[in-house]
């Protein structure tokens, strides 16, 4: 097992929020048999998006982690994160970053103690709040496309100027380009590039296509 040391473990967060935001896109996916991991990663890598947040909603996500982990050369976080238990067995499988539907004081200082990035779910004023006196200045925006959409994250960010959003839910490639205008966001989750029936049947050249579509797009926005 490699030891972290403490000035990796201070930096380790920071460095995987910047590489989020230079891919710019975060393909969010439920694995429902970690073998399946194994077309994906190669998908991800051949599409040119190495960024996967694997959701907690299946008891094949540990393993799943692992395996993407293991290639090196994808950068792996967890997705629907709600409790320091799926936290350590997440960072455990080699997830670098964790993601939660909303903010949990438990979730995001266990992370803090694993030495991983947090990525806490916030649509109001309150919750952003919560999130800043927890040392988050970067929130998930769940679920962007009935909380408001860009506008909402918009209207948020005038008040709330240091904090950056990451948008997920209802995000598509048609509406990608009205999210990642805003100088607020860090970077933008979706799903539809990795299908989950896709995934599953191990489709790797259909999967490849949809992840170099977003790419592309994503590649095209950048400022």
């Amino acid at each position: 097992m490699t030891t972290r040391t403490d000035t990796q473990e201070a930096t380790m967060p920071e460095s995987t929020l910047a590489s989020l935001a230079a891919h710019r896109l975060v393909p969010v996916v439920v694995i429902d048999d970690a073998s399946s991991a194994d077309a994906l990663g190669g998908a991800l890598a051949a599409g040119g998006l190495p960024v996967a947040e694997v959701t907690f909603r299946t008891a094949a996500a540990p393993e799943a982690i692992r395996r993407l982990a293991d290639r090196g050369d994808i950068l792996v976080g967890a997705g629907t994160v709600l409790t320091p238990g799926q936290v350590d067995a997440a960072v455990d499988a080699g997830a670098t970053y964790v993601v939660s539907p909303g903010t949990s004081r438990a979730v995001v200082e266990r992370a803090a103690e694993r030495g991983v990035l947090a990525l806490p779910g916030a649509i109001t004023a309150t919750e952003i709040q919560a999130a800043l006196e927890l040392g988050v200045t970067t929130v998930k925006f769940f679920p962007a496309g009935t909380s408001g959409g860009p506008k909402a994250i918009a209207g948020l960010s005038a008040a709330f100027v240091d904090v950056s959003f990451v948008p997920t839910g209802g995000v598509s490639l048609d509406n990608l380009g009205d999210y990642l205008a805003l100088p607020s966001v860090a970077a933008v989750g979706g799903s539809w590039m990795v299908p989950r029936a896709a995934v599953a049947a191990g489709e790797v050249e259909h999967l490849t296509t949809l992840i170099s579509q977003a790419s592309a797009r994503a590649a095209e926005l950048r400022p």
